[in-house]
């Protein structure tokens, strides 16, 4: 299926590694110009560099270290890519833990990352698509969102504050064919599912390759996903055929979640 998307523009947020990267490449692979955040310039400069050679010649891969949670990061960034016609929201999570241990500092650094950073996008750039007639933006959430989990506090309540606002404003930009909707990743193969797996591990004193294996077969497809898959998915949202969704919150997560609803 030919998207529909060659030649648009699109800023991918977190994209060295993991998720970020799996939907850089997909988006790139189908001759989207892509410009590429993370913090660390020289995982993004080998990632950068391996998806133009998957990607081909004719597409322009742009590479960017910033700390796309700051506002000097965001201004960096939108300098790079001023005009996105997709634009991918994606942070590292806050760390698991208690929340008797956390002090304001903690929630606001979670609410920064992970809630008020993705609002600040969107902001910056769903004008311009709409003026333009076209725009897509999808923001990385967690399955947490759905389902809470006990020790990702931070990223339940952080990543819910923005799927709420997400539902208002998805609805005011829809008729100029722009649209905004959250991917809700479960258990994929990436950095944060192996420090969350630790964690939980170590406080339930087991050991964490041990919790990575039962956790793997747990889930109904037996497996955990590939960052490849999820930006597979990502790229059609960002589709030409993606107009008629938004507002949503799209679980992925190999059925993990029992309920109908």
């Amino acid at each position: 299926m030919d998207l529909g998307i060659k030649g648009k523009t699109a800023l991918v947020c977190g994209a060295s590694k993991g998720l970020g990267r799996g939907c850089a490449e997909a988006l790139a692979k189908e001759g989207v110009h892509v410009t590429m955040v993370a913090r660390t310039a020289s995982v993004l400069e080998v990632t950068a560099a391996e998806i133009r050679q998957l990607a081909g010649e004719d597409v322009i891969i742009t590479t960017l270290a910033c700390d796309i949670t700051s506002a000097e990061g965001r201004a960096l960034a939108l300098a790079a890519c001023p005009q996105p016609d997709i634009v991918v929201t994606n942070a590292g999570g806050p760390p698991p833990g208690d929340f008797r241990d956390w002090q304001r500092e903690h929630w606001i650094a979670a609410l920064d990352a992970n809630m008020l950073t993705p609002i600040e996008l969107i902001k910056a750039t769903v004008d311009g698509m709409m003026a333009r007639g076209f725009g897509r933006i999808i923001n990385i959430t967690s399955s947490s969102v759905k389902a809470p989990i006990d020790i990702l506090g931070l990223s339940n309540g952080a990543r819910s504050g923005l799927t709420g606002f997400v539902a208002g404003v998805a609805r005011k930009t829809v008729a100029s064919n722009v649209t905004i909707n959250n991917l809700l990743p479960g258990a994929f193969e990436t950095d944060r599912l192996k420090t969350t797996l630790s964690a939980m591990a170590k406080a339930r004193g087991d050991e964490p390759e041990a919790l990575i294996a039962q956790q793997r077969a747990a889930n109904p497809s037996k497996r955990f996903g590939s960052p490849a898959e999820f930006g597979a998915f990502c790229a059609f949202l960002c589709s030409a055929h993606a107009g008629y969704m938004t507002g949503q919150n799209i679980l992925l997560d190999g059925g993990a979640y029992p309920g109908t609803y």
